[in-house]
């Protein structure tokens, strides 16, 4: 009887071998891509953390719908990552980043997706939001592209979530980028994704800022006339009177167009600004959030809507602090095995603007 047994058990070792060969194939993992800027083991973000400013850790009672937060070296921007993202309060969280090589894949006007199912972070790993393939099966199919190897190079998103996990241990996302986009599919592709969103919050009766949030990655200007890649973005020169007009310039761009209520127009003069008229690919003022910015606040401002609609409430952007690796006090991150990806001087450095949304 023993051996007659025999056969059976090695069939249901076998079948049992199969079964969990294809659990670990089918669980693809995001891994960190910058391991310099950001942190990827949880002492070095407590550290930092440790070493922030002492309001950059204060909490917030806020609860924010949207943010606008910025993606530089924890060294520039750790505290102002931090302090934004405080008032985050949802479990779902939308993040909405930039595609910086998307001329490497030549991605443009579509939306792009990954497969992933959990995201590489300092405090271990971050679940990827099962609503992001019910997303995915309501949308046309011109709105959006799946795109693993675009996802796995683009950093932007991934200075955000550290610290989304260290303030709520049970957080899910939801990562999509923005390559070159057209102003006229941003709304159109934003109102699609926005729509297939809030049929699945309504059915699980999740409301927008306390279940479901959005961040959106990004970066103001980048300025100066050294270490841009042979470019010169210095429109108004380099000395303190030049580098001080381009830092009111873009106080001016925020304050026009990011805050108050969002409007259509404000979106759209935001995208005018940053975006060449003639050639949508090229920058015209330096924010490499020049389609991540846009498409995240119309989706913010369009899926308030139709949680709002009753209440005819509109979107409304708060100021949460404007700061620049030249212009602000720098953490210490050396002896934390972190450094720099960029300099910061006069002639090459980089603003970033908390915002957020109610």
């Amino acid at each position: 009887m023993r051996l007659a047994f025999l056969p059976v058990l090695l069939l249901f070792i076998l079948l049992s071998s199969c079964a969990e060969t294809k659990t670990k194939k089918s669980l693809k993992i995001r891994h960190q891509k910058d391991t310099i800027g950001f942190a990827q083991y949880n002492w070095q973000l407590d550290s930092l953390i440790a070493r922030m400013d002492p309001k950059d850790q204060e909490p917030e009672d806020a609860v924010y719908k949207a943010a606008i937060c910025p993606h530089d070296d924890y060294a520039y921007a750790g505290g102002l990552i931090y302090k934004t993202l405080q008032g985050i309060k949802a479990k779902t969280v939308i993040l909405v980043g930039v595609a910086h090589r998307a001329g490497n894949f030549r991605l443009k006007d579509r939306v792009i997706f990954g497969s992933y199912n959990k995201w590489q972070s300092a405090n271990g790993t971050i679940q990827v939001s099962p609503m992001r393939d019910q997303i995915l099966q309501k949308l046309k199919k011109e709105t959006f592209t799946v795109h693993d190897s675009m996802m796995q190079l683009e950093h932007s998103l991934e200075a955000i979530t550290p610290f989304l996990q260290k303030l709520n241990p049970e957080v899910e996302i939801i990562p999509l980028l923005v390559p070159y986009m057209k102003f006229e599919d941003m709304e159109t592709f934003s109102q699609d994704v926005s729509m297939a969103l809030w049929d699945i919050m309504k059915a699980q009766k999740l409301a927008f800022g306390e279940d479901v949030a959005i961040v959106i990655s990004n970066d103001a200007i980048h300025y100066g006339n050294t270490d841009w890649g042979g470019s010169n973005l210095a429109l108004f020169g380099v000395d303190s009177i030049g580098n001080e007009k381009a830092r009111q310039k873009d106080l001016e761009l925020i304050n026009s167009s990011l805050l108050g209520k969002i409007t259509n127009k404000k979106v759209e003069d935001f995208t005018k600004t940053t975006v060449m008229e003639h050639d949508y690919k090229e920058y015209k003022w330096t924010w490499c959030g020049r389609y991540s910015t846009p498409f995240g606040l119309l989706l913010a401002r369009d899926l308030n809507f139709m949680a709002e609609e009753e209440l005819s409430t509109s979107l409304t952007g708060t100021l949460i602090d404007y700061r620049s690796s030249l212009h602000n006090p720098h953490i210490e991150v050396t002896d934390l095995g972190m450094g720099h990806t960029a300099p910061a001087s006069n002639s090459h450095w980089v603003a970033f603007v908390g915002i957020g949304y109610y």
